[in-house]
């Protein structure tokens, strides 16, 4: 059974950082992809960013060169740094394992997520 813990969420004014962090249990974390997406309210979930398991990311539109995604694979953890932050960019951020491929099927797993707020 694969756990998945954010942290690293808050309130920061506009302009600010924030770090997020989410730490996997298991020993599936290296082998496969990594995404944090985020909630609104009112919104669908939505992806953020998410990193290969070689290391290749990607990022939507609305934080390209604002936000980085990286991961640490021997700390089976996965970060998002936010700079520059917005007060559109609140919302609950997810954290993401997988998709992880089991015959015809797949799968991925869910953090419980963290709260980021951004006051103008």
């Amino acid at each position: 059974q694969v756990q998945l813990v954010e942290s690293g969420g808050g309130l920061v004014q506009a302009g600010g950082s924030l770090r997020l962090s989410c730490a996997a249990s298991g020993s599936i974390f290296s082998g496969n992809a990594m995404g944090w997406y985020r909630q609104a309210p009112g919104k669908q979930r939505e992806l953020v960013a998410e990193i290969t398991s070689g290391g290749n990311p990607n990022y939507a539109d609305s934080v390209k060169g604002r936000f980085t995604i990286s991961r640490d694979n021997a700390k089976n953890t996965v970060y998002l740094q936010m700079n520059s932050l917005r007060p559109e960019d609140t919302a609950v951020y997810y954290c993401r394992l997988g998709p992880i491929v089991d015959g015809l099927s797949s799968y991925v797993y869910w953090g419980q997520g963290t709260q980021v707020t951004v006051s103008s």
